[in-house]
């Protein structure tokens, strides 16, 4: 198929995909239950951290979060006292369990003690570099485990470019916070990333279909897989490459390639 066939295909199929009708069986109608950002972007940071498995699971288990969250996720985080930690204990997703949860709300916590967004903790090496989505991920994850005491286990769920990884859930999040259109299921609260920064998430779905259309090469998936695909897909749109994503997902999802 050529180049321009291929874009052709895509934009169909992002319109198909993004709207309103998909975000019910996805796991970003977690984030899309509240009005408020912190809300928001700390209900979609778990939704997308526990993004393994079959999405109606993955969507069941952030909704009994949002319960012992007292279904206020950012006053919880920011107001519980010692003895309201226990009605998280039992917690578990997949390899993420309450140890894990614990460590999440203390961070958060010390995060936003300091900050009134999460977007400040993918910004920390702006002040002094030009912002490359790489360095901005390596950066959170050493500052995300900066607590003292942090749990060794809960390292394996936050990934880092500089482990090779394709960092697919993280790049997730920074799309659901980031991009911005009039379809409505991406937020865009976030204004400091601009989108034509991010990373395209890259799953199984998305790999195999991207590998179809000629966009992938590299044999693996991790964050080389995941650059090589972003860059290819800004040929189809420097300013948005990662809404290709809507279209490469939902393709793979559906079976169509």
């Amino acid at each position: 198929m050529a180049d321009v066939d291929i874009k052709d295909f895509l934009e169909r199929k992002v319109q198909e995909f993004n709207k309103p009708s998909f975000i019910d069986s996805d796991p970003i109608c977690i984030p899309h239950l509240f009005s408020s950002k912190q809300d928001i972007e700390i209900m979609g940071f778990f939704a997308a951290i526990l993004a393994w498995g079959q999405r109606k699971t993955i969507i069941n288990k952030c909704k009994e979060l949002i319960e012992r969250f007292d279904g206020v996720p950012a006053q919880f985080i920011q107001q519980h006292q010692e003895q309201d930690l226990k009605q998280l204990l039992g917690f578990k997703h997949r390899t993420f369990n309450d140890t894990d949860l614990l460590y999440f709300v203390a961070f958060l916590r010390f995060h936003y003690r300091s900050f009134s967004s999460l977007e400040d903790a993918f910004l920390l090496t702006r002040p002094t570099t030009h912002f490359r989505m790489e360095d901005a991920l390596n950066a959170f994850k050493d500052y995300f485990f900066s607590l003292p005491e942090h749990p060794i286990r809960t390292k394996k769920h936050i990934s880092s470019p500089a482990q090779k990884s394709s960092c697919k859930r993280l790049n997730m999040f920074l799309r659901w916070m980031v991009r911005r259109d009039i379809h409505g299921v991406d937020f865009g609260i976030w204004t400091r990333i601009a989108p034509r920064d991010l990373i395209c998430p890259c799953d199984v779905h998305v790999d195999r279909v991207a590998r179809r259309f000629g966009l992938i090469v590299s044999d693996k998936i991790n964050w080389k897989t995941a650059v090589e695909l972003t860059n290819n897909l800004k040929a189809f749109d420097p300013q948005d490459p990662v809404k290709y994503d809507f279209a490469l997902f939902g393709i793979g999802v559906e079976g169509e390639v």
